[in-house]
């Protein structure tokens, strides 16, 4: 694992502890000499995340749909910036660049991309780890979901271990090194 794609909000939400904890996942990502790919603003989560990485002596790529920087909101401080035309294009170039994916709280996006990488490893496209650091325990109601989604029968217990969820940065990022995927059988003959 040399890279990880956080998906997460440019806003920075109602408390103070969500930039935080996007702050300390950045440097912990640099204090493992992991590349961090994100969506390329300087605002918000994605802000925080991309400083905790920069001023910590990690590098960052960025990945920004061109309107965005029309609007002035690109990092200036990145190692790259790749522009792309949409918001599915920035999607795809996260997801093909990147080893590991890790959502920090954020809004329809954050669920929009880290779903797309769900799904992609429910159907066995992917295998890469991927991640929820749970920041004052914003992720719990859609763990409960997913719980709800398995008890429900409209995924397998076996998705249920596709991704991991947890509070620490660096025991996250462990996590992520660690990671084997589990086997997925298909449901549709």
């Amino acid at each position: 694992m040399k890279s990880v794609c956080v998906f997460c909000g440019s806003r920075s939400g109602n408390d103070k502890q969500y930039t935080g904890a996007a702050y300390e996942f950045g440097k912990a990502l640099a204090e493992q000499n992991l590349l961090l790919i994100y969506g390329g603003a300087k605002v918000g989560m994605m802000g925080a995340v991309a400083d905790g990485a920069l001023q910590n002596g990690g590098k960052a790529i960025g990945v920004l749909p061109v309107f965005f920087k029309k609007k002035e909101i690109a990092h200036n401080k990145l190692d790259e910036l790749i522009l792309v035309d949409s918001m599915h294009e920035r999607k795809v170039k996260l997801i093909d660049m990147s080893d590991a994916f890790v959502a920090l709280p954020g809004g329809f996006g954050t669920l929009d991309e880290i779903s797309e990488v769900l799904t992609l490893s429910q159907l066995g496209k992917y295998t890469k780890p991927m991640g929820f650091l749970n920041t004052g325990k914003f992720f719990d109601p859609l763990l409960h979901f997913f719980g709800h989604m398995e008890n429900e029968s409209f995924i397998s217990p076996a998705h249920l271990k596709l991704f991991h969820a947890e509070e620490n940065p660096a025991q996250l990022i462990n996590w992520l090194r660690h990671y084997e995927a589990p086997e997925v059988k298909r449901w549709i003959k």
